[in-house]
C-alpha cells in the first residue's frame, strides 16, 4: 500500500472518519503457535496510517474464531458491521480478505453495508471501492475463492484422515492402558499398574453387573484408576468419576476393535442460525470405520458386546428395552427376564402392598393407546416357583459355590490390595528418583534444594500413608476357622436352604436368575385361570411349566355383602362380635378364610372403616343378654317377650346381636310381667293368673325366688 497509488479513491471524507484493522485466526492452536501470521496481520494498522488516517481502532476479539459454515457468532466481525452501519468508519483492513469471511453470506452482508455508507476495503495488495464496477467485481472474485479455499482445504483434511483412518493408523490420542511401540504397533502399556488397573475395571463389572456399583466401589475403598489429562500427555491418577468408568467399559478399542467416526458432526438449523453439533455416539459396527481384531485387547468382542447388552438394560432412560433390568432392591426376582408370550413385550415390575414390596408383574398391552394391560398377576408365587426350577438345576453346584465362597472369604480386599501393593512400588520409584534429584543439587543452592526436598519428603510421605492402608487390610483379613469352613461346606449340600433364607439378599438371587436364565415367555390360557412358562436357560436349553395364575387385588378382595355388614356394625361393635357374625352368616375373607378380629381390623384398615377392637357401651340399648341380666330373667323369658309383641327388638343384620332398648324395659306392661314372674315364678302375658297356672320355667322358679329373697 503506498499513499501515491491509492490517492484517487482515498477521499477527504474517507479520511474524515476512523479506520477499522480486522484480525483474525481460526483456532485457539493458531492463536498460540502462528504468532508470525498475527504480527503480519497487525503491521496492518501502519500501514493504513500511512495512507493518512490518524484514528485507527484495531477489532482482535475474533482471534481464535472460525468464520466456517456453522461457526460461532463473531462478535468482533459484528462489530465491524455495526460501526460501518453507523457511518463512523471509512475503510476497514485486512491482510486477506479471507480473514473477513470464509461464507458468501457474511461476505455479501459486508459488501452490502460497505457501498451504501461509502466505506473502503483493503487487504495486503489493494484499496477497493465499491462505487466502481471492477474494484465490486474483484472483490466478489476474491470472496468466492476464499469460500472455495476452505472448502477445498477442508476436503483435502478430511480425505486424508479417512484414508488413514481405513487402514487403522489414526490416532489423536490412545486410550489410557495402551501405548505404541517403536513400529508404530499398539500394545500394551509398559506400566503394569496400569493395565492392572484397566484390568480391574472389566473384572469389577462382570462382579457388580452396574456402571454405578463399579464405581461406587472404586470411590468406597479409594482405588486410583490412570486418566488422560486435557492438557499435557502424563497420565494422571485419580479416584474415578462414575463417567470414566463408563467411557472405559463402552470404548470398543478396549475389545481390540478399531473404529473412527463414532459421534460424527452434523449441521443443523438452531433459532435460524446454523450450529454443528455432534451426534448421538453410534454404536461401533456402524461407525464409518470398523476393524474387528485391529490389536490386542484387554476382553475380547463376546464379552464386550454382553457389557453393552447389560449396560443397556441397566439404562432407565433407554428407549430401546421396554423394561430395567438393572439389579435393584427390590422383591421381584424376574424383573427384565418374562416376556409377554401373547404380544412379545418385556413385562414391567409395579410394587403395591401398605409398604410397596409387593411385586406385581404387567405387560403393558395397548395400554398407552386407550386400551387394556396384556397380561398381569402377583410376583411372589411366580418367582418361588420359578426359584424351585432353578433350584434344581443349581443344587448339584452347590459344593462349587461353597468352594468359591470359601475363596472369596479368603482373598478379603485382594483387588485393593493389589492396586495399593501397584500404588506402594510406584511410589518408591518416585521416591527414589525424588532423592537422586536432591543428593545431585549443590547443597549450597537452597531455593533448588530445598524444594527438591520437599518433594523428596512429600512422596515419603505418601509411601507411609499407603503403607499404613496395607497393614489395616492385612488386620481386617477375617480368618475362618475350621468350624466356619465345614460350615460354609454344608451350605453347598443344603443350597436350598440357604436360597430360601431370609438373610439371602435379593439382589443376589437376582444375579443368580440371571446368570442362569436367558428369558422367560409367559402367557395365560382362555380362563386367566392358569400361567404357562417357558424358561429359556443359558445355553439354549427350555422348560415349560403351568401353574395357577395368582389372584389379583379385584378377585381376592373382600366380598362387597361383608363389607356392608362391617361397615354398618362397627359404629358400635367391636371387632370379635363383627367376625363372629360374618362367620355365622357363612362370608369368608377374599383369600377364602374364616374371620378373626385380626381380619376384620385389617378390612375396616384397607377400607377406612372407622372402628373398635371391643365394642362401645351404649347407655340406650342393650342386649339380649344384658337385658336378660337386668330384669333377672333367662334369655327365654326376652326372647317369649319379643315374640308376643310387648318386647320391640332391634338387629342391624340377621345373626347380629338384638338391640332393646332400656325405656320399652322400664315401660308397661314389660315391668308388670317381670314382677309377676318375680312374685309367682309364672310368666303371664296379659289379664289374672289362674291359681293352677304351671310356671314357665318350673325348674328355675325356686332358684330364683331363692335369689329374689336373699
Amino acid at each position: 500500500m503506498t499513499e501515491v497509488l491509492y490517492s484517487a479513491k482515498i477521499k477527504p471524507e474517507h479520511l474524515a472518519r476512523k479506520a477499522i484493522i480486522y484480525l483474525r485466526q481460526s483456532s485457539e492452536r493458531q492463536v498460540r503457535q502462528n504468532k508470525e501470521s498475527q504480527l503480519l496481520q497487525y503491521a496492518v494498522a501502519e500501514r493504513v496510517r500511512a495512507l493518512g488516517w490518524e484514528q485507527v481502532e484495531i477489532i482482535n476479539s475474533d482471534l481464535g474464531s472460525s468464520a466456517g459454515i456453522a461457526s460461532a457468532q463473531r462478535e468482533g466481525f459484528e462489530r465491524v458491521l455495526s460501526l460501518v452501519a453507523l457511518g463512523e468508519v471509512g475503510i476497514v483492513g485486512s491482510r486477506e480478505v479471507s480473514r473477513l469471511s470464509r461464507t458468501d453470506k457474511d461476505w455479501c452482508r459486508l459488501l452490502e453495508v460497505c457501498q451504501i455508507f461509502g466505506t473502503l476495503i483493503a487487504d495486503e495488495q489493494q484499496v477497493y471501492d465499491l462505487n466502481y464496477l471492477d474494484d465490486q467485481l474483484v472483490l466478489g472474485i476474491k470472496g468466492t475463492l476464499s469460500v472455495v479455499e476452505l472448502k477445498v482445504i477442508r476436503q483435502r483434511l478430511l480425505a486424508g484422515q479417512e484414508s488413514k483412518a481405513r487402514r487403522g493408523e489414526l490416532f489423536k490420542r490412545l486410550p489410557v492402558g495402551y501405548a505404541q511401540d517403536l513400529m508404530g504397533k499398539i500394545v500394551f502399556h509398559p506400566d503394569r499398574r496400569i493395565c492392572e488397573a484397566i484390568q480391574l475395571v472389566f473384572a469389577k463389572f462382570r462382579e457388580l453387573w452396574s456402571v454405578r456399583q463399579t464405581f461406587q466401589w472404586f470411590r468406597d475403598y479409594d482405588v486410583e484408576l490412570p486418566a488422560n489429562p486435557i492438557q499435557g500427555t502424563r497420565l494422571v491418577w485419580k479416584i474415578p468419576s462414575q463417567s470414566l468408568i463408563r467411557d472405559i467399559l463402552r470404548n470398543p478399542f478396549y475389545a481390540g476393535a478399531y473404529v473412527w467416526g463414532r459421534r460424527p458432526v452434523t449441521t443443523m438449523l438452531v433459532d435460524g442460525r446454523l450450529e454443528k453439533r455432534q451426534s448421538a455416539m453410534r454404536p461401533a459396527e456402524e461407525c464409518r470405520v470398523f476393524i474387528r481384531d485391529h490389536h490386542v485387547g484387554y476382553i475380547d468382542w463376546a464379552t464386550y458386546e454382553e457389557n453393552r447388552r447389560m449396560t443397556r438394560r441397566n439404562c432407565v432412560n433407554w428407549e430401546g428395552d421396554e423394561s430395567m433390568a438393572a439389579i435393584r432392591a427390590g422383591q421381584g426376582l424376574l424383573v427384565g427376564l418374562l416376556r409377554c408370550g401373547h404380544c412379545g413385550r418385556k413385562l414391567h415390575v409395579r410394587y403395591w402392598g401398605g409398604r410397596g414390596t409387593n411385586a406385581r408383574y404387567l405387560c403393558k398391552g395397548d395400554y398407552d393407546g386407550g386400551g387394556q394391560y396384556c397380561i398381569g398377576f402377583g410376583g411372589s408365587s411366580i418367582d418361588r416357583r420359578v426359584g424351585q426350577e432353578l433350584l434344581k438345576v443349581i443344587a448339584p453346584l452347590g459344593l462349587e459355590a461353597s468352594l468359591r465362597a470359601l475363596e472369596e472369604l479368603s482373598a478379603g480386599g485382594a483387588a485393593q490390595r493389589a492396586a495399593l501393593s501397584s500404588k506402594l512400588e510406584q511410589l518408591a520409584y518416585e521416591a527414589k528418583k525424588a532423592f537422586e534429584q536432591y543428593d545431585a543439587v549443590d547443597a549450597r543452592n537452597r531455593l533448588a534444594a530445598s524444594e527438591l526436598e520437599r518433594r523428596w519428603n512429600e512422596k515419603l510421605e505418601e509411601i507411609e500413608v499407603v503403607k499404613q492402608r496395607l497393614s489395616s487390610l492385612d488386620a481386617q483379613r477375617y480368618s475362618l476357622s475350621p468350624e466356619e469352613e465345614i460350615r460354609i461346606r454344608s451350605m453347598g449340600d443344603h443350597f436350598a436352604q440357604v436360597w430360601q433364607s431370609a438373610h439371602c439378599p435379593s439382589t443376589l438371587k437376582k444375579m443368580i436368575f440371571r446368570t442362569a436364565i436367558e428369558e422367560i415367555v409367559v402367557r395365560t390360557e382362555q380362563d386367566e385361570k392358569t400361567l404357562e412358562l417357558v424358561i429359556h436357560w443359558k445355553g439354549s436349553a427350555h422348560t415349560q411349566l403351568t401353574m395357577e395364575r395368582p389372584r389379583s387385588a379385584t378377585e381376592s378382595a373382600t366380598p362387597v355383602e361383608a363389607l356392608e355388614i362391617i361397615r354398618r356394625m362397627a359404629v358400635r361393635y367391636g371387632d370379635d362380635q363383627i367376625a363372629s357374625v360374618l362367620n355365622r352368616r357363612g362370608y369368608s375373607t377374599g383369600k377364602g378364610m374364616r374371620w378373626n378380629q385380626t381380619r376384620v381390623a385389617t378390612a375396616r384398615r384397607n377400607h377406612s372403616i372407622a372402628g373398635q377392637k371391643r365394642a362401645l357401651p351404649d347407655p340406650e340399648r342393650v342386649s339380649l343378654s344384658q337385658a336378660a341380666r337386668i330384669c333377672g330373667v333367662s334369655h327365654r323369658t326376652i326372647e317369649r317377650l319379643v315374640e308376643a309383641g310387648l318386647l320391640t327388638c332391634e338387629q342391624i343384620t340377621p345373626r347380629a346381636p338384638w338391640e332393646i332398648r332400656l325405656t320399652d324395659l322400664d315401660g308397661e306392661p314389660i315391668r308388670r310381667i317381670i314382677d309377676r314372674l318375680h312374685r309367682t315364678g309364672k310368666l303371664i302375658f296379659q289379664g289374672g293368673c289362674a291359681e293352677d297356672q304351671l310356671a314357665l320355667f318350673i325348674e328355675k322358679a325356686g332358684d330364683y325366688n331363692a335369689r329374689h329373697h336373699e
